[in-house]
């Protein structure tokens, strides 16, 4: 089933209110979880909407936070969320980051106290408007095994990365660093699909197509799926990320960050506070004029563009040309949620009073 754009969100926004968030608050994070449903990437989408409705039942989100810098010099900061939901904190960090960026040429800032924030690229994307180049990056759950490990130690980390270009679409990477998101898990929980091996495994370290596998002490696997493929490079990109993200910010780090299920419960040990993230923010016309950049990116895009595509393929895209698309599509046709997703949204309906 289809719903328009206006009905989700004003949905999301008042389903928020109700929790305790304020007007602006609310309508910030819609935005967040909106972006995610039209752009494609419903995994980070209104099918989260019921993990935060769940953790504020539990007494485990503050609503009326106060986000705050913490520490800061003319081109970095660290911010405090106040264990709130995790759009708030990280576009007050990407904001801080571009602001920092217009008098110091770059700006990077870390945040701690935080909780999920939904699509990486929304964040990066925020410096497109500036003619900077902007960069985000989250540590998540412990759901990941590194290379060799039987048990998960990181999370998913996404990272994302947007440049400005001229006459062709910005160019705009967001990917995880495992093969598949954990929501791609829970979406295909919902369909009672399989997820195909490379993905997971069990407790034992043994290969698994059940997306439901991790609930029983299974876990996801890094970028590659395997060390003859490759994983060792993905549980790099993780680290990397929960480096920058957790280990700089003073957030919790690898398998101490908070779980977003409710149903787990918290931790008896921690390494910080909260989820932490890392935004930057690059002005281009540090290193060279805007337009002669934004030039050679039309160019490195065209390129690209023109290369020869593989046996079956009719083009080859960049980064960021399938979300496009996606928006285009759900612009004229609205966006299509799965059935599970719809009745858990009936049921915070019921819940809230809030008409669905």
């Amino acid at each position: 089933m289809s719903f328009s754009y206006q009905h989700l969100f004003a949905f999301t926004t008042e389903v928020l209110r109700k929790m305790g968030f304020c007007g602006e608050d609310s309508a910030e994070c819609a935005r967040v979880f909106l972006a995610a449903e039209t752009r494609g990437i419903s995994t980070h989408g209104l099918i989260r909407l019921s993990d935060y409705f769940k953790l504020w039942e539990a007494g485990r989100i503050n609503v009326k936070p106060d986000i705050r810098i913490v520490h800061e010099s003319p081109c970095t900061a660290v911010i405090d969320g106040d264990g709130t939901i995790g759009m708030l904190p990280a576009v007050r960090g990407m904001q801080t980051a571009i602001n920092k960026a217009q008098t110091a040429g770059t700006g990077w800032v870390a945040v701690r106290n935080s909780s999920n924030f939904g699509i990486a690229g929304y964040y990066a994307m925020m410096a497109l408007e500036h003619d900077m180049i902007g960069f985000s990056c989250t540590n998540a759950s412990p759901l990941v095994a590194p290379t060799f490990s039987a048990v998960p130690m990181l999370g998913t980390n996404p990272i994302a990365m947007a440049a400005p270009a001229g006459k062709q679409p910005p160019f705009v990477a967001d990917f995880a660093t495992t093969p598949v998101t954990r929501g791609k898990f829970t979406v295909a929980s919902k369909k009672g699909e399989k997820i195909g091996f490379g993905y997971a495994q069990d407790a034992a370290g043994n290969p698994s197509d059940d997306p439901a596998v991790i609930e029983r002490g299974g876990s996801m696997l890094p970028l590659g799926g395997d060390r003859a493929h490759g994983s060792h490079k993905g549980y790099c990109l993780g680290a990397m990320v929960d480096i920058l993200a957790a280990v700089l910010s003073g957030a919790n780090f690898g398998p101490f960050v908070p779980p977003m299920m409710s149903y787990l419960p918290l931790l008896d040990r921690k390494s910080g506070e909260g989820w932490g993230h890392f935004f930057g923010a690059v002005r281009v016309d540090a290193f060279m004029p805007a337009e002669e950049f934004k030039a050679r990116m039309d160019r490195w895009i065209e390129v690209m563009r023109k290369a020869k595509p593989a046996a079956g393929q009719s083009c080859v895209r960049i980064p960021g040309d399938p979300e496009r698309e996606n928006e285009k599509r759900t612009a004229k046709e609205g966006i299509t949620l799965l059935p599970q997703v719809i009745a858990d949204l009936q049921s915070i309906a019921e819940k809230t009073g809030v008409p669905f």
